[in-house]
């Protein structure tokens, strides 16, 4: 893919039929229990994979661990890495552990990508419908969980939500053509979709109204419980942004929320988009229609 680009993960052709995706991915706990954190940062790691429509096939565990932890806690940790990884079909072959006084975990990934069928930042075009594969809503509700002011159920949901393969996704964003995508972390959905549009030379337009969030995210954002990253985002990417009148606050708070092992923002030629939502319903996938890609620069958001 070049060095210039910020694109999901490093790409290194073979061959005309195959090439290399290589990337990696670690962070500290985002929940309390030790399996899910586990299971989470795998799916996470993985998703870079998805993201470039690239098939995971070999991991390595990379962890940080704090010699105090129980061992059956640590355990824990690793057993949900490898359960996910098998779950999506990928061996994890050693790896490496330090001692620190935080856990940190997280994959190096390994897969496999035809290069005529890659996805990109920069595959984006004009008339191309937006798709997003999970909700919004992660930085808000783990930081609440971090706090102890997250409902069983909140936590529930958004765990549930982020051990989430986007392997069913990936899949149909290649069955479906899909040129330009990438997965919604770090940046937000507001920062990663602005890279897609400034990769592939577009303006994004989004529309509030149908973008889905996880149930606890609206309370949570009034009470505005996000985490610093949040605000980091809204002070990088605000300038590349154009919000109706009628979108508040804690939406505008939410679009800038920072998500972790979040789902797939995909680019549809509109001419595959329904074939793909009917093949998304027979295997409960879900997807959103949440925009669609125009002619020009920056990101639209409007209200409905």
């Amino acid at each position: 893919m070049g060095l210039g680009s910020p694109d999901d993960a490093a790409v290194w052709r073979i061959d005309d039929t195959r090439a290399l995706v290589a990337t990696t991915d670690f962070f500290t706990p985002v929940v309390d229990d030790a399996y899910d954190y586990g299971a989470i940062a795998a799916a996470n790691a993985l998703s870079d994979v998805y993201a470039m429509g690239g098939k995971p096939f070999l991991a390595l565990n990379v962890a940080a661990l704090p010699p105090q932890l129980p061992t059956e806690l640590l355990g824990e940790i690793l057993r949900g890495g490898a359960e996910t990884a098998r779950q999506a079909g990928v061996v994890i072959a050693g790896g490496h552990t330090i001692q620190d006084q935080e856990p940190k975990y997280g994959l190096v990934v390994l897969g496999f990508v035809n290069p005529a069928q890659t996805i990109t930042k920069g595959g984006a075009h004009p008339g191309d419908v937006l798709v997003l594969s999970k909700p919004l809503g992660f930085g808000v509700t783990t930081t609440a969980i971090k706090r102890g002011i997250a409902t069983p159920e909140e936590t529930e949901e958004v765990t549930a939500w982020m051990k989430r393969l986007n392997k069913a996704a990936s899949e149909l964003a290649l069955e479906a053509g899909v040129r330009g995508g990438t997965d919604i972390t770090g940046f937000s959905l507001l920062g990663h979709a602005s890279e897609v549009a400034e990769a592939s030379g577009v303006g994004l337009r989004l529309d509030f109204a149908r973008i889905p969030f996880v149930s606890g995210a609206r309370r949570l954002a009034e009470d505005f419980v996000f985490p610093g990253g949040a605000s980091d985002n809204r002070i990088i990417f605000e300038p590349q942004m154009r919000f109706a009148p009628g979108i508040d606050e804690p939406s505008i708070m939410l679009l800038f929320d920072p998500q972790t092992s979040g789902g797939l923002l995909l680019a549809v030629p509109p001419e595959r988009l329904e074939r793909m939502l009917q093949h998304a319903a027979e295997i409960e996938q879900p997807l959103w229609v949440v925009g669609e890609v125009v002619e020009g620069a920056g990101i639209e958001v409007v209200s409905g």
